[in-house]
């Protein structure tokens, strides 16, 4: 599977994001639709973006008993989404229950992987907030082996971590990576970082790019300009 950019379409209403859209009336990219776009507009927005031509990740992260997220993930499989996620920290029996649920009676699905750690997260909250103690890479790793064993395509983590991941799920174990930023723009609040050509170099299959594609004055360029620095 080529590597590919992903616009992270965080607005909080359908009409801003299908505003949005109308501009690339070339190349349609892949877009995420989050929790704030999903929750204010549901399924409908996912239909709509569909039908014009995009591939979708459904970024809505679940986290619950195996029962309730299995049976969610069979609801979501009905929105034709080409990705979908859930938190590796519900464990592995949790992430088992998502697979059934997710795939359809012909035995196709989309794309499931993981979330490790927020690109929000370091060492120093990890430990205070979490009581977790082992060292961040380590618990990312951690974690993306247990999806593996689940069953599952990939994980959501840093760039940082992307090439690590490979080395210990294998070349074909899928790294979906925000915290992308342009060289010398504004992190935000991501706290682990890197720019398209790094995140390239250092083998993400993904990048989820944001506010550097959806603030900037010619999105379409700044898109174009993530595909070249990272695809070409």
């Amino acid at each position: 599977m080529g590597k590919d950019v992903i616009i992270a379409c965080d607005f909080s209403s359908a009409a801003e994001t299908l505003d949005f859209l109308s501009k690339f009336s070339g190349r349609k990219p892949f877009v995420k639709i989050g929790m704030e776009l999903f929750y204010a507009e549901g399924p409908e927005i996912v239909r709509q973006i569909k039908a014009m031509g995009h591939k979708i990740f459904l970024d809505l992260k679940l986290h619950d008993i195996p029962n309730t997220v299995k049976k969610s993930m069979s609801v979501l499989s009905r929105l034709d989404v080409d990705m979908t996620n859930l938190h590796a920290a519900g464990t592995v029996r949790m992430m088992e229950a998502a697979i059934e649920g997710l795939t359809r009676p012909d035995g196709t699905r989309p794309l499931l992987i993981a979330v490790t750690q927020l690109t929000s997260t370091d060492q120093e909250s990890m430990e205070k907030d979490l009581l977790i103690k082992e060292p961040i890479a380590d618990v990312v790793m951690h974690y993306a082996h247990n999806a593996k064993l689940a069953g599952l395509d990939g994980v959501v983590c840093s760039p940082l971590e992307a090439g690590k991941v490979h080395d210990t799920c294998g070349a074909g174990f899928l790294t979906v990576t925000p915290g992308v930023r342009f060289a010398g723009g504004d992190v935000g609040d991501q706290k682990r970082v890197m720019t398209p050509a790094e995140a390239k170099k250092i083998g993400s299959d993904y990048i989820v790019v944001g506010r550097p594609i959806t603030a900037a004055e010619d999105p379409v360029a700044a898109y174009e300009r993530c595909v070249a620095e990272f695809v070409d």
